[in-house]
């Protein structure tokens, strides 16, 4: 079987405009989150999140942007990036030749989101009870639908192996990067564009998690309020943004002379069957999901220098997570080096596993690991190793995996290793 390997990454996120700006804020520990100054804020209860330092209409021409709601504007900026990055030239409106050397019919292409066109679906309701059904725009459905990320960012590479939008949840994009390791490895695609997005900083979503008891409250420090396995933690903070990763085999990137950034080893996926919202906290569902990954990828525990938690900063997931980590490691926990980067980013939803990965696959590429920021009082007897500020790691073979788990139970484990990366 032919090793899966990554060869372009790009982000917009609240940390920067693009991938190596993202990559150096989480090493500098940089905050993303801070007080929204938006029209409604007076409505809802919590008056913080982590929104993107770069408005995605600035990179669109104004009559593509206004056809696609905020989700699709994020993803299709990312995707951009990532396939300029892995040094791919977009191809020419209709022309289906096979620019860059690539077939369509083996390019694919699998994009998340956790809730999708938000934006568009609620604003254009608005539009209707405000001032009439004729004022609704014909494009509403294609704004709003789920699979509009996906489908964009096909339409733009003239992919035609596929185009595919898992949705759940929390879990959405790392879902979806194992979807098209699958694609890759069942021999349907050479390459594939994967990774998610989402936009849901607006008064409904946030009123609904805040009802929950989802998000932190504190209005008065929000730049301390994302602060996983603190004692003090009082839940998560919701961010938006994209971030897309070009995929293909070790073959088809050395064929067009690539450079590439490491290597997909595995993926793992399980559920919980628990509960609608609440982790199953005897982590088993996580256990599995972390196994089954090592598995995919043909290691072992003992292989495995650091982990990126999907630690959201709320006071059940972050111990049933990190008991999880312990127990999939047992006595090689010390040398793995556990961080949560949401402490920075806030919760991109089902964006998360996406940026996420990119940063997992950078501490591999670089040997650096983004410290965990705002914890005062780390929670005693977690039984990992996480780190506080940013960490080298040793030389050599190098792997990591990466954690995102969803309302509903979803569990989803990526295996990365720094083997093939030549960047």
């Amino acid at each position: 079987m032919s090793d899966v390997v990554i060869t372009g990454f790009g982000a917009t996120t609240p940390l920067g405009p693009d991938a190596p700006t993202t990559w150096e804020g989480l090493l500098e520990g940089r905050n993303g989150v801070h007080s929204l100054d938006v029209d409604w804020i007076d409505d809802v209860p919590v008056k913080f999140a982590a929104p993107v330092v770069d408005d995605p209409t600035n990179h669109l021409p104004r009559p593509q942007a206004r056809r696609l709601d905020r989700s699709s504007q994020l993803a299709l900026v990312a995707a951009k990036e990532a396939w300029t990055d892995a040094g791919l030239e977009l191809p020419e409106p209709n022309d289906d030749s096979g620019s860059n050397g690539i077939d369509p019919e083996r390019l694919a292409v699998c994009c998340a989101t956790g809730i999708g066109g938000l934006h568009s679906l609620l604003g254009q309701w608005d539009i209707q009870k405000d001032k009439g059904f004729k004022r609704v725009s014909p494009f509403t459905v294609p704004m709003l639908m789920a699979n509009a990320p996906a489908a964009n960012i096909g339409l733009m590479v003239h992919a035609k192996a596929g185009v595919h939008t898992p949705v759940s949840a929390c879990a959405s994009s790392s879902e979806a990067i194992s979807l098209g390791l699958d694609q890759i490895r069942l021999g349907r695609a050479d390459i594939a564009v994967v990774g998610g997005a989402e936009a849901i900083i607006h008064p409904l979503p946030v009123a609904a998690f805040a009802q929950m008891k989802a998000l932190s409250t504190r209005n008065d420090d929000p730049k301390h309020a994302s602060r996983p396995w603190d004692v003090d933690r009082d839940g998560f903070v919701i961010g938006e943004g994209a971030a897309i990763m070009i995929i293909e085999t070790l073959e088809h990137a050395q064929a067009r002379g690539a450079k590439i950034y490491g290597t997909l080893a595995g993926s793992g996926i399980s559920a919980d069957s628990h509960d609608i919202v609440q982790p199953d906290p005897t982590g088993s569902g996580q256990t599995s999901s972390m196994r089954k990954a090592l598995a995919s990828a043909d290691l072992s525990p003992n292989d495995i220098n650091h982990v990126n938690a999907h630690a959201t900063s709320t006071p059940l997931g972050d111990t049933a997570e990190a008991h999880s980590i312990a127990g999939v490691f047992g006595t090689a926990t010390d040398h793995v080096l556990v961080n949560g980067t949401k402490s920075m980013t806030g919760h991109l939803l089902g964006g998360a596993g996406a940026l996420e990965s990119f940063a997992a696959v950078m501490a591999l590429l670089k040997h650096r690991v983004p410290g965990t920021i705002n914890i005062d009082h780390i929670e005693e007897d977690l039984g990992i190793n996480v780190v506080t500020e940013t960490t080298d790691l040793p030389e050599g073979n190098l792997a990591a995996l990466n954690n995102s788990f969803g309302f509903g139970g979803h569990n989803v484990t990526l295996a990365f290793t720094n083997e093939n990366a030549t960047r």
